[in-house]
Parts: C-alpha cells; sequence; structure tokens
C-alpha cells in the first residue's frame, strides 16, 4: 500500500534561484551531479539522475511550487507514478525548502531514510554554496578622475627650479659656442703651421738627398782621370819588362829591325855580276 512523507531543510539561496536550477536542465545536472532534462512549461517530459528517475510537470509556480510526477527505474509496472511537491518559502538565512512525496510504494522507504538527503539537499547546499554569477563577473574600471587644465598663471610662471635650470644651460650652450669659435679660430693656425712644417721638412730633405748623392759624381769622375793618367804608366812598364826580356838592350824597336835586315843582307851569298 503506498504511503506519503515529508522531508525539509535550509538552502542558501534564494527561492527564485532554486526555482530556476531545478527546472533548468544544465543546473539540475550540475546540482545533483547526474545528467538531466527539465523544462519550466507544465505537462513536459523530465528526467533525472542519467534516466533513473523520470516523469512529468504537474504544477509550476515560480518561486513558489514546482509539482512533478516521479517514477524510478525500481517501480514495477503496476505502481502509479509517485507525485514530488517542492514548497520554496523565504527565510533570513536562505529558503526552507519542504518537499512532500506522496503514492510511494511501501517497499521503497530507502527515499525517506537517506535517499533524499545524500542525493539532492546535501550537493544542492554545495552548489549554492559556491560563488554566485555575480560574485564571477569582473567589476568594471573605475574611471580616471577628469584631470583639469593648468591655469594660465601657473603655466607662465616657472618654477624656481625650472629657471635656475634654464639659466645653467644657457650658460652651458654659451661656453660650448664659446669653445667651438675658438677652436675654429685655431684650425687656420694650425694648418698653416703644419704647411710650414711640411715646407722645412721638404726643403731639407731636398737638400740632404742633393748633398749625399753630389760626391758620387765627382769620384767617379777622379776614378777615370786616375785610370787614364795610370795608362801610360803601365804602358811604360811594359815596355821596360819586353826589354828586359830581350837582352837589356836599349834600342828601339826600329833600330833592332835595321840591324837584322843588315845582317841578313850579309849572310846572303852574293850573286855574280
Amino acid at each position: 500500500m503506498p504511503y506519503s512523507y515529508t522531508l525539509s531543510t535550509v538552502m542558501p539561496a534564494s527561492p527564485a534561484e532554486i526555482y530556476r536550477a531545478w527546472l533548468d536542465s544544465i543546473a539540475h545536472s550540475e546540482m545533483t551531479g547526474g545528467e538531466a532534462t527539465m523544462s519550466d512549461e507544465v505537462g513536459a517530459d523530465i528526467s533525472a539522475w542519467d534516466g533513473y528517475i523520470t516523469g512529468r510537470n504537474l504544477e509550476l509556480v515560480p518561486g513558489e511550487r514546482i509539482v512533478q510526477s516521479w517514477r524510478t527505474t525500481e517501480f514495477d509496472d503496476e505502481f502509479e507514478d509517485s507525485i514530488v511537491t517542492i514548497l520554496l518559502q523565504e527565510t533570513e538565512d536562505g529558503t526552507l525548502l519542504t518537499l512532500e512525496h506522496s503514492n510511494v510504494p511501501d517497499e521503497h522507504k530507502s527515499y525517506e531514510e537517506g535517499g533524499w538527503q545524500s542525493n539532492y539537499f546535501e550537493p544542492m547546499i554545495v552548489y549554492f554554496s559556491g560563488p554566485k554569477e555575480e560574485d564571477l563577473v569582473e567589476p568594471e574600471p573605475e574611471a580616471a578622475p577628469p584631470v583639469s587644465a593648468p591655469t594660465p598663471a601657473a603655466t607662465k610662471a616657472p618654477s624656481a627650479r625650472r629657471k635656475a635650470s634654464a639659466g645653467k644651460r644657457r650658460t652651458i650652450t654659451s661656453s660650448a659656442r664659446k669653445a667651438k669659435s675658438a677652436a675654429a679660430a685655431k684650425k687656420p693656425k694650425v694648418a698653416a703651421r703644419a704647411t710650414k712644417v711640411a715646407r722645412k721638412a721638404s726643403t731639407g730633405g731636398a737638400k740632404k738627398a742633393a748633398k749625399k748623392s753630389s760626391p758620387k759624381a765627382p769620384a767617379k769622375t777622379s776614378a777615370r782621370r786616375g785610370a787614364e793618367k795610370s795608362r801610360p804608366v803601365q804602358a811604360g812598364r811594359a815596355r821596360a819588362s819586353r826589354r828586359a826580356a830581350s837582352g837589356g838592350s836599349s834600342q828601339s824597336p826600329h833600330k833592332e829591325k835595321g840591324a837584322n835586315r843588315v845582317g841578313l843582307k850579309r849572310l846572303a851569298p852574293q850573286r855574280s855580276r
């Protein structure tokens, strides 16, 4: 024989939040941990816990009341559907959820003795205790305060530091310009000095080269003159050596040739007349 029972708990959420989550397929699946197919239309078929529970929406009052027909795969065919009624009442701590389950077969008392608590109430409390959608939305950055334009007096009157820095810059600039002009004035003088030094070096080098090369020509000339002078002496020495070799005669070659001719004539036989 079927029986009825009532369970209640407090959820950390508003009645509207619980109503929307119960009738939404994704939220119902995340809330319980099993795949669910839900609808917010009266007469629509529903399912929960991966098809273990099936039923239909019988009555819907947004934020107040949900009435559905339920049956599990453990119901026999002759058993009629059970009726689940959920009542939502707002409290200081959230929402008082009251569940009435009627027309339940006698052999299915496990739903009352812990089935609803472990499969729905406890996971629902964890689900609604987590961060809410509005908490996950990043706050928009605050607009920066408007920057007021500086007054003309502030822009015209520079500070003492700015004046000092400006004076220093002017002094540095003027000294740099003076240094540049002085360097520019020195450049022609330096160039003229360099030109003079170069000219002196070139002239001195030429003179030194002339001095080094000039003695060579006289040396060659004196050598030639010495050779020309020594030629007659050498010839006389050769002649003297020839005379000594011929017997020390002091006659000239021409005289020797004449004597030889006279001797030949004497030695030759005289022809008969």
